[in-house]
């Protein structure tokens, strides 16, 4: 939810079966761009936190060792502003909500997230994109990649920033 680009759906339960598994055995190649708030020093870096629902807040995920499960994200900084970052995320596991609260546990939420972040539910919503897919189809055995770029939106911040 509010998260622009692409997006892995089944059409049946033996193709479901098989992304899941994918996923969880780490088969499945996911890279999002994601604008945060604050100025990341470290050009990469590992989040390694497991995340579980927020014991405060139902509809939250949050980093956690309790009811929790193992949850790993790597990033590297693409652009530096003067009080962003943009961020390549490439995603270990897949858990709910995880790069933004993988992001938002560091200290650099993703911007205009109104659930983890300092933002406001906007018609957009948080600077966050899945960028590109690489995985094995689950009948055909094909190697597919998918990317897209950036919304208008997305973009139109990135190049304010960028001007200002």
């Amino acid at each position: 939810k509010d998260t622009s680009g692409l997006m892995l759906v089944a059409k049946n339960d033996f193709t479901h079966e098989k992304l899941a598994s994918m996923i969880s055995e780490k088969q499945v190649e996911r890279h999002y761009l994601a604008l945060v708030d604050g100025v990341i020093k470290n050009d990469s870096g590992t989040i390694d936190v497991p995340i579980g629902r927020d014991v405060h807040n139902r509809q939250k995920m949050a980093a956690t060792d309790v009811n929790s499960k193992d949850a790993v994200t790597h990033f590297h900084v693409l652009e530096r502003f003067d009080n962003n970052t943009l961020l390549e995320c490439i995603l270990e596991t897949g858990r709910t909500h995880q790069i933004r609260v993988h992001l938002s546990y560091i200290g650099y939420p993703v911007n205009n997230d109104p659930l983890y972040g300092r933002g406001k539910a906007t018609l957009f919503g948080q600077m966050l994109h899945s960028k590109s897919i690489k995985f094995i189809h689950p009948r055909t055995g094909k190697e597919l990649y998918f990317e897209v770029d950036v919304p208008k939106e997305f973009q139109d911040r990135l190049d304010s920033l960028r001007n200002s």
